[in-house]
């Protein structure tokens, strides 16, 4: 035994001599120790859907009613899904609010809803006084992600759109309100109406930005008017909004694209878009090939945006 331990040391002492020589001439040759391999990240996870939820402009408990106004353009003809999203809304309004008021007597939660014409939408009866039911899933109406393509995937594609698309405008042209001119998904209009965007009179910014957050993405308003930034999975898209009022020439002036461009630098956003009511110029065709990260949303190009959510 004691000899197979003397052998023992012995290798040991080999094997570091061996090491150390190794090292030696490594070192005098300039060679770098190898790298350690970094882990790879973890994939970031997709937080979860936030939905866009209708903005509560009054609430109040009169005798046994639990009363909530939604700031939503209701349709004077009636809208069903819209209404019972409502009321599904209305009913976590008063779950939210059961904290700071007593609601121990309410046997109906009434929902109102419309700008000019505010009216009635809807009504819940509750089983027993003052016991909210649970919270319904009939809000995921306003989760298009699994039945619709994101929009920007297709308009952030390998190719800029095509170049006939383009329209010259005279300066005389009066363009139509959007409501007019875009076709609308049932399910858009319905989530657009639930945002307080009203469809008939929207501007492509609210048409743009209020689509978006039904595919997830995170809208927050950016430095100067009319700028937002569109956030999802990691990936930020600066917006610019280039609005038409009565009077004003047709077609995006090449002013508002350098200020565009300017800005989106400024943005350190990953792409942008310039979304306008307005036709675009010919020259945004070569700013967009020169810089794939750059799109213009424009009036001709609206429509094609809808389109590209193919909703099931």
């Amino acid at each position: 035994m004691r000899d197979i331990g003397i052998i023992l040391i012995v290798l040991a002492i080999v094997l570091f001599g061996v090491n150390w020589y190794i090292e030696r001439n490594r070192r005098q040759r300039g060679d770098e120790a190898p790298p350690r391999r970094a882990k790879a990240a973890a994939p970031a996870e997709e937080p979860d859907f936030v939905r866009p939820r209708p903005t509560v402009s009054e609430f109040h408990v009169r005798g046994n009613e639990a009363q909530v106004t939604f700031d939503v353009p209701f349709p004077e003809e009636g809208d069903e899904v819209l209404a019972d999203l409502l009321v599904g809304e209305a009913v976590e309004v008063v779950r939210e609010k059961r904290h700071s008021l007593p609601i121990d007597d309410v046997t109906q939660v009434v929902v109102f809803a419309g700008r000019e014409n505010r009216r009635e939408v809807g009504r819940m009866s509750l089983e027993t006084p003052g016991v909210l039911p649970p919270p319904s899933s009939f809000a995921d109406i306003l989760n298009l992600t699994s039945i619709g393509a994101d929009p920007l995937s297709a308009e952030f594609g390998e190719e800029p759109p095509t170049i006939p698309e383009t329209v010259t405008p005279t300066r005389s042209d009066e363009l139509e309100p959007l409501g007019e001119l875009i076709r609308l998904p049932k399910a858009v209009a319905t989530g657009l109406r639930a945002q307080g965007i009203d469809p008939e009179t929207m501007t492509a910014a609210e048409l743009v930005t209020g689509v978006l957050s039904l595919f997830g993405y995170t809208i927050t308003p950016g430095i100067g008017e009319g700028e937002f930034t569109a956030t999802k999975g990691g990936t930020s898209t600066f917006i610019m909004a280039d609005p038409y009022r009565p009077g004003d020439y047709p077609e995006v002036e090449e002013s508002t694209i350098r200020r565009f461009i300017v800005a989106f630098e400024q943005s350190k956003a990953d792409r942008a878009m310039l979304v306008s009511e307005k036709y675009a110029p010919f020259s945004i065709h070569e700013t967009e090939r020169r810089d794939r990260r750059i799109r213009f949303v424009t009036r001709e190009r609206l429509q094609k945006l809808v389109d590209s959510m193919a909703l099931s």
